[in-house]
């Protein structure tokens, strides 16, 4: 999302980098280059001027211009500023007792309201709660019905009310429903427009008056940059939110919203919609976004996201399969299929230190894993437990099956015995030496280029009698 305005960054930084010593003059320069690349990613203006003004002042401020390494300060002078531009942020939803806690939701039409909802409930649902949905839009066509999709897909039931047409009284009677059915959250969709308008609002007030709610959340979507700013000023004014939900967080927005909607309206933003998926709604932290513009990597919510998709026991296992030398192409298999979870590898390389820059000039490309897949499903079982056996026979005949070139195969050998060693090394280290190892072998990773599957072939075809002579030795 960041990817334009992270470039602009490292420019100015590369900029100061580049003096032994700097001017204040020099510092103006760099964030006047700044703050074209804030308005250009549709940050507000006045937003953008204060930002770095605050930034040239604390340069000044923090002797910044007699340093030996005014880059590097620049550096943590900036990412403080960002944090204190999108934070603090409490990203807690707070549960009442007696329940149940009822959560509002509103938003113009089109920005992943209604999908939202869901995500939101599987939030509450992890947390240990039983939510229910109401279905409070009876403006937009069709849209109880999406809403009781999204509750199938959350595991989470829908309350509605057939043939009525009065929003008002579906918010009250979801209520007292969550009470006689044991749910302790009831989250209300409501009606959104293609813009703010009076009956709009009038609507909304009405149900916020009706069900009374615990928390207000505006859903946003990122995309539509300094309109979805003031339309969270417009929803502030006459809701009092609670906090701000930026959807669309995975697209190719500018970033502008995320970076204005609290400056405007001192609202935060509590949660950001990365995926269509369920399970697609991050807690927003200010200083692990401002890491990630700054290209700083997100190793936190990298390390979240895995403690979630992994299974300690079977971590624990595989750790053992690894240290007595046992690690087999299944298991290889396995460990790439649970990375897929974490996200694309280029969204993942984002969130690794010093790479967030580089992972867009990377070629990473997601399909080698459904290739490798395909290649090792190809083989049979004693074959993926041993794959010292496969010699040329067998590899012309696992790349007819998965339909990949003899090349392909030799290549995922090639690295399953190149992972399998390093492995069997990291197995037998403690944690702080893993590290170390783990950065080394980055390291001379990030020298050789993205690892492909691909080796050359041999250049020298066998004879037809060296080849009898083999198949002969084998037969034996």
């Amino acid at each position: 999302m960041f990817e334009a305005l992270t470039e602009k960054f490292n420019d100015a930084f590369r900029k100061l980098s580049g003096r032994g010593r700097i001017t204040e003059a020099n510092v103006r320069d760099a964030m006047g280059d700044v703050r074209t690349a804030l308005l250009e990613a549709d940050v507000n203006y006045q937003v953008a001027r204060k930002f770095c003004d605050d930034v040239v002042q604390k340069a000044a401020g923090t002797e910044v211009i007699k340093s030996l390494h005014p880059g590097q300060l620049m550096v943590k002078i900036v990412h403080d500023e960002l944090v204190e531009l999108m934070g603090p942020v409490d990203t807690n939803v707070y549960f009442v007792s007696p329940p149940p806690t009822v959560i509002m939701m509103a938003g113009l039409q089109g920005s992943g309201k209604t999908t939202t909802c869901g995500k939101l409930a599987l939030h509450c649902k992890s947390k240990g709660k039983r939510p229910v949905m109401a279905a409070c839009d009876l403006q937009r066509p069709a849209a109880v019905e999406q809403l009781a999709i999204v509750g199938a897909q959350a595991d989470v039931p829908v309350f509605k009310v057939e043939g009525e047409t009065n929003p008002v009284r579906v918010a009250r009677q979801s209520i007292q429903w969550a009470r006689d059915n044991d749910c302790d959250v009831v989250i209300i969709d409501t009606a959104g427009r293609l813009h703010v308008d009076q009956e709009m609002m009038r609507q909304a007030e009405d149900i916020a008056k009706a069900a009374s709610p615990h928390q207000i959340y505006l859903v946003c979507d990122a995309m539509t940059g300094q309109d979805a700013v003031n339309s969270a000023k417009e929803f502030n004014e006459r809701l009092e939110l609670d906090g701000v939900i930026l959807t669309k967080f995975d697209s190719d927005a500018r970033g502008g919203a995320a970076l204005s909607v609290k400056a405007v309206t001192g609202k935060p933003i509590k949660f950001m919609g990365v995926s269509e998926k369920m399970d697609g709604l991050e807690e927003f932290h200010p200083e692990r976004m401002a890491g990630r513009i700054l290209g700083m990597g997100d190793v936190v919510t990298l390390v979240e996201k895995a403690q979630q998709q992994f299974d300690a026991e079977q971590a624990a296992k595989m750790q053992e399969k690894m240290a007595a030398g046992r690690f087999t192409l299944t298991d290889f298999l396995a460990q790439m299929k649970q990375m897929q979870k974490l996200g694309s590898m280029k969204d993942i390389l984002k969130m690794m230190p010093g790479l967030g820059g580089q992972a867009d000039a990377m070629q990473v490309d997601d399909g080698e894993i459904r290739q490798m897949e395909a290649v090792i499903l190809s083989m049979t079982e004693r074959e993926r437990e041993n794959p010292s056996m496969i010699e040329a026979s067998r590899r012309r005949r696992i790349a007819r099956g998965s339909g990949t070139e003899v090349q392909d195969v030799s290549g995922l050998i090639k690295s399953f015995d190149q992972a399998a060693g390093m492995m069997k090394q990291m197995a037998g280290l403690g944690m702080r030496d893993r590290m170390k190892f783990a950065q080394q072998m980055g390291q001379i990773g990030m020298m050789g280029g993205t690892p492909r599957f691909k080796v050359k072939q041999r250049s020298k075809r066998l004879s037809a009698k060296e080849r009898a002579k083999r198949r002969k030795k084998r037969n034996r």
